[in-house]
């Protein structure tokens, strides 16, 4: 593999720490609003609200392109740093997931379909990204951004809904290749008070 292939699946030590700033303090018990955004299955729209069961949506700034090294400048803003190696987290657990109740996984972006397809393809996801390129679903929820090459970026959360509400959110989600991990420890807290 690549060197700068492996370099987006590693996590450098020193990263600086993304804070808790409260700005998503309002999500929970949230009832999602109908939006639908393309996905990677053939760019067939999917809404998140209108779905049954247990869905984790885990929100990410932007994934790294292939053989092009991650800029210096990434690393410096706090939550940045991170993304295929979350992805590929949730790729690794994406079964013990579903073992817990989760119906369905989705990645989210502000990259385009054609981008996150590659993605999906190159990191061989069992799941399907979303694309919020025309920011509508970081709008409705009032998600926290920040701006990278002059572009709207959403910072990493992940929520879990039931049935189209936010029932759960892990934010700052820090570091990013553990979030997964945190997803399950939740779903087997909740299994055992039960």
């Amino acid at each position: 593999m690549p060197e700068s292939a492996i370099q987006h699946l590693d996590l450098p030590h020193g990263l600086p720490v993304p804070i808790d700033d409260g700005a998503c303090d309002h999500l929970v018990n949230t009832t999602l609003p109908s939006i639908t955004l393309p996905s990677t299955a053939s760019g067939a729209p999917v809404d998140v609200s209108s779905l049954s069961g247990l869905t984790i949506v885990f929100c990410y700034p932007r994934t790294g392109e292939a053989g092009v090294p991650v800029p210096a400048e990434w690393d410096m803003i706090p939550g940045a740093r991170g993304c295929t190696p979350q992805a590929c987290a949730f790729r690794d657990t994406s079964a013990e997931l579903r073992g817990l109740g989760v119906q369905q996984i989705f990645g989210l972006s502000t990259q385009d379909t054609a981008y996150q397809t590659e993605v999906k393809e190159r990191l061989h996801l069992p799941y399907q990204l979303l694309s919020d390129e025309e920011l509508k679903w970081v709008r409705g929820l009032n998600l926290p951004t920040m701006e990278w090459e002059g572009k709207p970026l959403v910072k990493r959360i992940t929520v879990a809904v039931r049935d189209g509400k936010i029932i759960k959110k892990w934010y700052p989600v820090f570091p990013s290749n553990r979030n997964a991990y945190e997803v399950i420890e939740w779903l087997k807290g909740q299994q055992s008070s039960e």
